[in-house]
């Protein structure tokens, strides 16, 4: 039975073909996702920067919307998805380029017991790869967002801000980037796989192969739920300072620190753990989905190796 599934599959596990497929999966996950909530994200970024005048997240919508229509909730939608489509193409495979690549470095069972250094070393390693390609369009996008009266159109907007500020403004914010998607990345893929492997371990009563695609894909977008919520804290510090340097490129971190203080850098916070909880847990969702729509093989969750559960088990 298990021969007839895996002619199934369009591809071999970690071929070319399937790192391809993951990097288009990986695509349609963040470029779609980060699209839709581009109004909380709007938000969220004049709330950071510009306090004073925007409160709350309700306030904020409410003058957003009075100030521009609609079309001024979903400004920088362009570079978002472009941006993201990039990154998160470069991320998920990525990720489980370096997870295969590093779990093949060291022998099967020490790949089990430091499966979450594992996790964590190949997320970082693809997070430092993406993050290249989605700095000059996150600093777009929040220009676009959060300076008064600046153009709508990413076309305009890029050709502008190298005329006026040189080739370094799209990268002014990759380091404090790295600081944000980083440590967020790490929390995203790791927390996901150990939060997967505890509810099929614990909370599902009957194994994976036994579970229906449906039932999986409720799992997987429950599992990244959760691992959003805790990569919203971990990461909401450098977005702030992100925002703030991208809106203002002769601004320092220092200088930020000292102008925001311990309390306004966590401002914005309940709005991006909405914002962040949902999307990554529809990012997994899309991306697992993408896998099963494309008929790609599905890595499970860890399992321990026979021979380790013999050596625990005395024989």
């Amino acid at each position: 039975m298990s021969k007839d599934k895996k002619e199934e599959f369009s591809c071999e596990m970690f071929s070319n073909k399937f790192f391809m497929l993951c990097a288009a999966g990986g695509a349609v996950a963040c470029g779609s996702t980060h699209t839709f909530v581009t109004p909380l994200d709007l938000v969220k970024c004049r709330l950071q920067v510009d306090p004073g005048k925007y409160k709350s997240i309700f306030k904020g919508f409410g003058i957003s919307f009075r100030e521009g229509g609609a079309a001024n909730l979903v400004k920088g939608w362009a570079p978002t998805l472009i941006g993201y489509s990039l990154q998160g193409s470069a991320k998920f495979s990525g990720y489980e380029y370096f997870k295969y690549r590093f779990a093949n470095m060291v022998d099967e069972e020490s790949a089990y017991l430091y499966r979450t250094y594992l996790y964590l070393a190949a997320s970082a390693s693809a997070e430092l790869v993406a993050d290249a390609f989605l700095a000059p369009f996150e600093a777009t996008k929040v220009r676009m967002q959060t300076t008064p009266g600046y153009t709508s159109q990413m076309r305009k907007a890029m050709p502008h801000m190298m005329a006026t500020e040189g080739f370094g403004v799209f990268y002014k914010g990759l380091v404090p980037l790295w600081g944000r998607q980083v440590p967020y990345t790490m929390m995203k893929f790791s927390s996901f796989e150990k939060v997967l492997e505890y509810l099929y371990t614990n909370v599902v009563p009957k194994p994976r192969e036994q579970c229906t695609k449906v039932e999986q894909l409720v799992l997987t977008f429950t599992a990244g739920y959760i691992a959003g919520v805790l990569c919203a804290i971990v990461s909401h510090p450098s977005d702030t300072i992100v925002s703030k340097l991208n809106k203002d490129p002769s601004a320092s971190i220092g200088g930020i620190l000292s102008e925001v203080g311990i309390v306004g850098i966590w401002r914005g916070l309940v709005a991006r753990i909405v914002m962040i909880g949902t999307l990554t847990g529809l990012q997994w969702f899309v991306y697992d989905g993408f896998k099963v729509y494309t008929g790609m093989p599905r890595p499970p969750p860890a399992e321990m190796p026979a021979s380790l559960r013999k050596k625990l088990q005395g024989k």
